[in-house]
């Protein structure tokens, strides 16, 4: 029987359909591994023996390894094929995860690690490309609204999988529910995958080792600073100001090779496009509130509020639901031209908004019905932000380009993110600790009202058999925990506040992006 061309349309359609779920179920593995193993840290300490500072490498290890390899996606994609580039990172983040469940002591746990991250990576940044290129320019907003369903979810779905499944099966199978996933999406990338024709590969000697080696220092040691930087005390660390000069010049000579070199391993000259150049500013924005504001409220709801994990993670989910539902509606307005830019300008504002909302209902007795609702606000800024974001940073690349232009804009998130977690973690010691003296200094124990608190305090221990040197000291002791649970009120009201700011200033970089071509020919964005 012979073939008709509606049959090619009808194979090409389903082919498309198969690459687009195993592209978004690999996005959503690395993304969940990047949040899930949050919650058994306790567990793994405890098993395997090792302290509170070894048993963070753990995550340490994943993230170092994320943005060295993400940069040079692309360029092992050139190499080896997508296809075959695909395929391989998903064995080795599947083996790693095996691995990782298997792991003796805490340095294996952490090197597992670390080839765990060096395959999830690729599988971020090659699942986008991918997606992009199976979609002809047209429908592109809505192939982005499928990938960022599983990225936006990914890390609110990690800390409650994960500590549901610590609390019913133990800290291995955190990693061994990748194995099932990763078998069958290799099989599938496979089978339905097919590579771009790159032309001619870079000879063994030509490969740029240099650059490799300038970007691992650059981006290895700005992740551990980023990362252990807080708790090491920042610049009074010997070793944070080393790594940190190490970054800086890292930078500078990667920068330097990758601009002079004939074949580079990461080709910089793709920033030239001005819709990625500002799209890699917004993408790091995004990861900066993303991963910012849900590394704080699980924190928050646990520290200030007394909540489980379990529930601390449920709490995302709802605004998660909410992004996942928007975005095909997001992807059906970009294809009838809706202007990406007022989403994004829409996006940045509704988490103004969502900021100062927060800001207005944090108090040391806040429940969930009180953060329900500005959650659901918050997941449909995200929505109004991911899609528009990724669309209109690759929107005027071609060929090759989208997957240089699409490692950028996954870098960018992922140091967003680490940008993030580290400066909201120092704001929060600081401001914490400039909240509490001034709260102390306005306590005056000669007045009434302090007075008054005291006495009714110290009667109510004397009623339970304290002596009365007792029932004061226990009356001071809850003084004193009422000011620490509201500085830390006013210090979580403080970084809201400030990050509202920051996404308030990201509208006018809005003002920069010019529009794309109407009409690009898809086989002209997949054949290069």
């Amino acid at each position: 029987m012979v073939k008709t061309a509606d049959d090619d349309l009808v194979e090409f359609g389903f082919r498309r359909i198969i690459i687009t779920i195993t592209a978004v179920l690999c996005a959503l593995l690395e993304i969940v591994d990047t949040t899930i193993v949050n919650v058994a840290l306790n567990n793994m300490r405890g098993s395997l023996g090792a302290t509170l500072t070894d048993v963070a490498w753990v995550i340490t290890a994943y993230a170092i390894a994320n943005v060295i390899i993400i940069p040079m996606t692309s360029w092992f994609s050139q190499q080896f094929g997508r296809r075959n580039y695909f395929a391989v990172s998903i064995i080795i983040f599947t083996l790693a995860s095996f691995l990782c469940g298997n792991a003796n002591n805490i340095w294996e746990l952490v090197i597992f690690r670390f080839i765990q991250g060096l395959g999830g990576g690729a599988l971020l940044v090659t699942s986008q490309t991918i997606i992009t290129e199976i979609y002809p320019i047209a429908k592109r907003g809505m192939a982005q609204a499928i990938y960022g369903m599983g990225v936006i979810v990914g890390p609110t779905l990690g800390p409650p999988l994960g500590g549901y499944i610590v609390d019913h099966f133990s800290w291995p199978y955190i990693f061994y529910i990748n194995i099932p996933i990763g078998i069958i999406a290799a099989l599938l990338t496979l089978s339905f995958v097919k590579s771009p024709k790159y032309g001619e590969k870079i000879k063994a000697r030509q490969v740029d080792w240099w650059g490799i080696v300038f970007l691992t220092l650059f981006v290895g040691s700005l992740q551990f600073v980023l990362e252990h930087g807080q708790q090491d005390d920042w610049f009074n660390n010997q070793i944070i100001v080393i790594l940190s000069v190490v970054s800086v010049f890292g930078l500078l000579f990667f920068i330097w090779r990758e601009l002079t070199y004939k074949h580079p391993i990461v080709n910089l000259k793709v920033l030239k496009d001005s819709n990625l150049k500002v799209g890699t500013i917004m993408a790091f924005i995004l990861g900066f509130g993303l991963y910012g504001s849900t590394f704080i409220i699980p924190i928050y709801t646990q520290s200030i509020l007394g909540w489980s994990a379990a529930d601390a993670g449920l709490l995302l989910i709802p605004g998660a639901v909410t992004t996942g539902i928007m975005m095909p509606f997001i992807g059906k307005m970009i294809q009838r031209g809706v202007p990406q830019s007022y989403m994004v300008a829409m996006g940045f504002l509704i988490f103004f908004f969502f900021t100062f909302w927060m800001r207005g209902v944090l108090t040391p007795s806040s429940g969930s019905e009180h953060l329900f609702w500005p959650f659901i606000f918050r997941g449909i800024g995200l929505g109004l932000l991911f899609v528009p974001i990724s669309t209109l940073s690759l929107s005027t690349l071609k060929g090759r380009n989208i997957g240089e232009g699409a490692a950028f804009s996954g870098m960018s998130r992922q140091l967003g993110g680490s940008f993030g977690i580290a400066i909201i973690t120092t704001f929060i010691a600081r401001f914490n600790q400039e909240h509490r003296s001034n709260l102390v200094s306005h306590l005056d124990v000669t007045s009434f009202q302090v007075q008054q608190t005291l006495q009714k305090l110290q009667n109510g221990f004397k009623s339970k058999g304290y002596s009365a040197n007792e029932a004061l000291a226990k009356a001071y002791k809850v003084i004193e925990y009422k000011v620490t649970v509201q500085s830390s009120v006013l210090t979580y009201m403080d970084i809201f506040m400030y990050l509202g700011i920051l996404f308030l200033l990201c509208i006018p970089f809005i003002l920069l992006i010019r529009k794309g071509k109407k009409r690009v020919i898809v086989s002209e964005a997949v054949s290069h």
